[in-house]
């Protein structure tokens, strides 16, 4: 089977319980119900990956933990893969914090990825620091045929916006299709440099159907 980069949503947290925008690292923590879905994750794998890594948000280190301790596979720290920085937004769970940050975002899917998040990161930044991670975990692990993947575990916004980047998903299934805690998104590495997307959330191939809210937060 061909090896698969898989982007993996951290557990439940505080922050995503009470809708606290949280972006700052290292973040708020899972919560009990968090740390149940990372465990069961981790349990559910059909096989271990061959390599586990994290962004250095709370979060995410104890989501990969949970995972480390199912399958045996060392978690390592990432550089470049957390949250979309709000700047000005952080902290708060307000509708128009919300509705603010939803309207910037959806426009960066859209194709305005230099509007910029107030004190915070343009579409951009965030695609300028997460995906030259991503291009050194192909060359280093998808790239010499020895199989196994890869799991990331990242943050929602953040694998929405790199996903609809490097598999060409488009809007508005990419802004409307949320990802639960620990959902995930699975690319696969094709010749060329490209990539492919095998699923997304609850979702395969095709994605041009029609979008579904999902029931979760949209971000964290």
């Amino acid at each position: 089977m061909t090896a698969k980069l898989i982007l993996v949503r951290h557990g439940e947290t505080e922050g995503n319980v009470a809708k606290i925008l949280d972006t700052k690292l290292p973040g708020l923590p899972l919560t009990e119900r968090g740390a149940a879905q990372a465990k069961a994750f981790g349990e559910a794998l059909p096989t271990p990956p061959r390599a586990l890594f994290h962004s250095h948000a709370l979060r995410a280190h104890q989501t990969a933990g949970y995972i480390e301790a199912a399958t045996g596979v060392h978690a390592v720290g990432r550089a470049g893969v957390h949250e979309v920085q709000l700047g000005d937004l952080d902290g708060l769970a307000t509708p128009e914090a919300h509705e603010q940050f939803q309207a910037i975002y959806h426009r960066w899917h859209e194709g305005g990825l230099s509007e910029r998040i107030p004190g915070g990161e343009s579409g951009r930044d965030v695609l300028d620091r997460f995906l030259p991670a991503i291009a050194d975990l192909r060359a280093e692990f998808l790239e010499d045929g020895t199989g196994g993947d890869v799991l990331v575990v990242t943050h929602g916004a953040a694998m929405r916006l790199v996903g609809r980047e490097l598999a060409g998903v488009a809007p508005p299934f990419t802004t409307n299709n949320h990802l639960d805690n620990t959902e995930t998104i699975e690319l696969v590495a094709v010749p060329g440099g490209g990539w492919e997307c095998g699923r997304w959330g609850r979702f395969t191939p095709p994605f041009g159907g029609k979008a579904e809210f999902g029931a979760d937060d949209p971000m964290g």
